[in-house]
């Protein structure tokens, strides 16, 4: 039996997101289950790291109580962390399927245990919603990217005292629409920016080495979270809030190509789809044809 070349890692933690209507669940949990179904570890050669099994999803949550789901999301980062801490001693990268985008923290808290790592965020939205910009919080997978670099509700910023898990300058942001209500306080921290509009004037290559130089210039390796809601909404609909002027699944594969190919990467994780918006399957088979060519 050959050796696999990535170890999948479920993690199906729907705690992060907002119901999708009342009384009901975000669907996300579901992710993995579709990914399998579709022969996912064969097709990239894949060996099983196991799942992580995330705590109930609690629906009711008041304005003014933080996030929702903090204590169990705090908790389940930390069990999360220690799952890819003992994943990765193996040296294979590691891809997670979520799961909403709240799973960032635990990886960024595994990688920052092991020293200083960057983050590639490919993501249709900055997830930038903090207290110091924002009324209130409340979805902590709207809230990712500013709860790793520091900003954010204190029970899950400072997790094991590590806070921040990453860096504002060793994240490279790609895929943002041009009209992300935080892009301005993005560039004000000096966190790099690809928006989509952007990505369209790149080559591949050229985008890889962007990026590559943010994340990897003083740091011992990086981290890729990949929101599919970062694809275009005609191919990716099955995501709480599809975007327009996306890339399509095609420049997606070719930059995740790039970027898994260098030494420096660990790992990738996953997530936002949701099966129950994808009746037919269309959006899972693209994904999975998406990371077949990534890591094939």
């Amino acid at each position: 039996m050959t050796e696999p070349n990535v170890l999948v890692l479920d993690a199906p933690s729907n705690l992060g997101l907002n119901p999708p209507e009342e009384g009901s669940t975000p669907g996300c949990y579901k992710l993995p289950w579709a990914l399998h179904d579709r022969n996912l570890m064969d097709l990239i050669n894949a060996g099983d790291a196991g799942s992580l099994v995330p705590p109930r999803y609690l629906a009711h949550w008041e304005p003014g109580e933080g996030d929702r789901n903090a204590e169990s999301i705090a908790n389940y980062s930390v069990e999360l962390a220690d799952r890819l801490t003992e994943t990765i001693q193996t040296e294979q990268q590691v891809l997670v399927l979520g799961g909403d985008c709240s799973i960032l923290i635990g990886n960024m808290l595994a990688l920052k245990r092991r020293g200083r790592f960057g983050l590639v965020f490919l993501d249709g939205h900055s997830d930038f919603r903090h207290p110091g910009n924002a009324k209130a919080i409340g979805a902590a997978a709207g809230e990712d990217l500013a709860i790793v670099t520091g900003r954010g509700d204190a029970r899950l910023v400072d997790l094991e005292d590590l806070g921040p898990y990453v860096r504002d300058e060793d994240v490279a942001v790609v895929g943002v629409r041009e009209n992300d209500e935080h892009l301005d306080e993005l560039i004000e921290a000096g966190i790099d920016i690809t928006t989509s509009t952007q990505m369209n004037a790149l080559n591949s290559s050229q985008l890889a080495d962007r990026v590559l130089q943010t994340v990897s210039q003083n740091t011992t390796g990086f981290w890729i979270h990949l929101d599919v809601d970062v694809v275009d909404a005609s191919e990716m609909p099955a995501v709480d809030c599809p975007e327009e002027d996306g890339p399509s699944f095609s420049d997606v594969a070719e930059l995740l190509s790039r970027l898994l190919s260098s030494p420096e990467c660990v790992g990738l994780e996953i997530t936002i789809y949701d099966p129950d918006l994808d009746p037919t399957g269309d959006c899972a088979d693209r994904i999975v044809e998406c990371l077949q060519n990534a890591f094939c």
